[in-house]
């Protein structure tokens, strides 16, 4: 049956979420996160979220606007109730994000609220890393933080296989379409023939990792890769010159757009960064062949003379 997590929120599996018990509750919206829409119920608003219970099934894109539609309910006096098949995982996700956005709960803590009322709460690995994501963004989904461009990345990294052609969102703007005037960015450009490849909004950032030690199985020595070493190369989201080169291919180099000139690689799959650092997937493109120009703040404008 319905099991209450607050007044006006509730959680369930599909089969307990009979007519009369959702009339009983007061429930005048279900949040269903199934693979397939179920049927509508007379007065009761529904918000369907397409998703299997699979670790790369993507939550985080609509964690907002399920803690929209159920805040709307209890705001207007019902009660919503948030349901998936068997009631454990991806329905307890969800309402463990509400928590967090709506009453300023770590994820640990908001979780651990909604399983002291549902012990057979089980959320799958890869939805309480999308929770703790969520909260590193401050329980809002913002497209333009580097954890959400990464994030988004990785999910297509796992899909890659399966796709046909590439969402268009992810690609990062080429800077030669962009206004030269009033940026502050950092521009990268082609050390040999000096195009504009990408900006320092572009790069994705990543932990550094424990340098030496991660390439033991390698066998190399501390001479050729000093103990310290900083990254050798810039990991970015791709950019719309990249395009070609990476549809329908899983690795490959990445060539300058204009004079062919070798600028790193990439790999669905992943590369190993020179700090030691493993990241998936991997748009590199190595320091030594490119130059960063740092544009110059628009100047201000001159007193009038006499």
């Amino acid at each position: 049956g319905l099991v209450a997590v607050l007044p006006g929120l509730y959680v369930c599996g599909a089969a307990g979420c009979s007519r009369a018990e959702l009339a009983a509750a007061g429930v005048v919206a279900v949040l269903a996160v199934e693979a397939e829409e179920p049927a509508a119920v007379p007065g009761v608003r529904l918000l369907h979220v397409r998703a299997l219970d699979e670790p790369r099934a993507d939550l985080l894109s609509r964690l907002d606007d399920c803690a929209a539609f159920i805040a709307a309910a209890r705001e207007g006096g019902g009660a919503a109730l948030v349901r998936c098949q068997a009631g454990v995982s991806r329905s307890v996700a969800v309402v463990t994000a509400y928590l967090m956005k709506s009453q300023g709960l770590r994820w640990e803590e908001a979780y651990a609220a909604v399983r002291a009322a549902k012990p057979d709460a089980e959320v799958n690995p890869g939805f309480q890393e999308q929770l703790k994501l969520y909260e590193a963004m401050g329980c809002a989904v913002d497209s333009s933080s580097p954890l959400y461009r990464r994030y988004r990345l990785q999910m297509l990294a796992e899909r890659y296989p399966e796709l046909q052609d590439l969402p268009r969102e992810i690609f990062a703007v080429d800077p030669t379409s962009l206004c030269q005037t009033q940026n502050t960015e950092v521009l990268y450009r082609c050390r040999k023939c000096r195009r504009a490849l990408f900006r320092s909004s572009s790069i994705v950032p990543h932990v550094e990792g424990n340098g030496p030690a991660a390439f033991a199985h390698k066998r190399v020595s501390g001479s050729a890769r000093p103990a310290g070493e900083k990254c050798t190369s810039y990991f970015t989201e791709p950019v719309q010159w990249m395009e070609p080169a990476l549809l329908g291919v899983l690795e490959g180099q990445l060539l300058c757009p204009k004079c062919t000139g070798k600028l790193g690689s990439f790999s669905w799959r992943g590369e190993q960064c020179s700090c030691g650092r493993w990241v998936t997937p991997a748009f590199q493109i190595h320091k030594s062949r490119v130059d960063a120009v740092r544009a110059l703040p628009p100047a201000p404008p001159q007193p009038a003379t006499a």
